[in-house]
């Protein structure tokens, strides 16, 4: 008989894992940020999480239930995340940041501090959120601010989505847009910089499966 695998991740002290939880191998979870000693900050991740190898979580964060990243995501200290919430392959999630229940982060993304991510939206592959109007100005730390992406918005690979900038509930930001305005709820953005072009009710399916893609949503009229 084979001897069993052994343990190759890390626990640093004061994490705390619900019931049920699959981490993979080189996982560290609770590393202390700068400044903190191990076992400062107290790192709660909810049952039936799937943690996937080369995932680092640092300390401080507060994770639901069903949370799964995918290989070598980085999520840094004092975010909270609610439940059912993915993170993909590669991904940068910085600190204090808020996510909400449902949210699917596609591989490759960076959402920077001080954003804030509603229930069910989307941000696909290689999706570039951004927090500082002005990089290394003295007073950056004044005003740096994330976007908010409201409940059910979706953004295409490849976006890049400016500071403070607001994506309306159930917007659609299309792939490679670069969003310098806020996008009203219901509405398709595109372009460099983005434009609105339609709203999400005119939306259909390219192979006739559906008649819109977003026809179910209870806010589409």
């Amino acid at each position: 008989m084979a001897d069993p695998p052994q343990t190759t991740f890390r626990l640093y002290p004061a994490v705390h894992l619900g019931a049920g939880c699959a981490i993979g191998d080189f996982v560290i979870i609770g590393e202390p940020p700068q400044g903190a000693d191990p076992g400062m900050l107290a790192t709660y991740i909810g049952p039936a999480a799937t943690i996937r190898s080369h995932t680092v979580i640092y300390a401080g964060n507060t994770i639901g239930s069903g949370f799964q990243t995918g290989h070598g995501a980085l999520i840094r200290e004092s975010n909270i995340i609610g439940d059912a919430v993915s993170v993909g392959s590669h991904s940068v999630i910085e600190h204090h940041v808020v996510i909400e229940d449902g949210v699917r982060i596609h591989s490759q993304a960076f959402v920077p501090e001080y954003t804030i991510l509603k229930t069910g939206c989307w941000i696909g592959p290689r999706v570039v959120l951004t927090n500082a109007p002005h990089p290394r100005c003295p007073e950056i730390s004044r005003c740096i601010k994330g976007p908010t992406i409201e409940p059910g918005a979706k953004i295409g690979a490849n976006a890049t989505v400016l500071p403070a900038i607001t994506i309306g509930r159930n917007a659609v930001v299309g792939a490679g847009a670069v969003v310098t305005r806020d996008v009203p709820p219901e509405t398709v953005v595109v372009g460099n910089p983005a434009r609105v072009v339609k709203g999400i009710s005119a939306l259909t399916c390219p192979y006739d499966f559906i008649a819109g893609p977003y026809a179910h949503l209870p806010d589409n009229g």
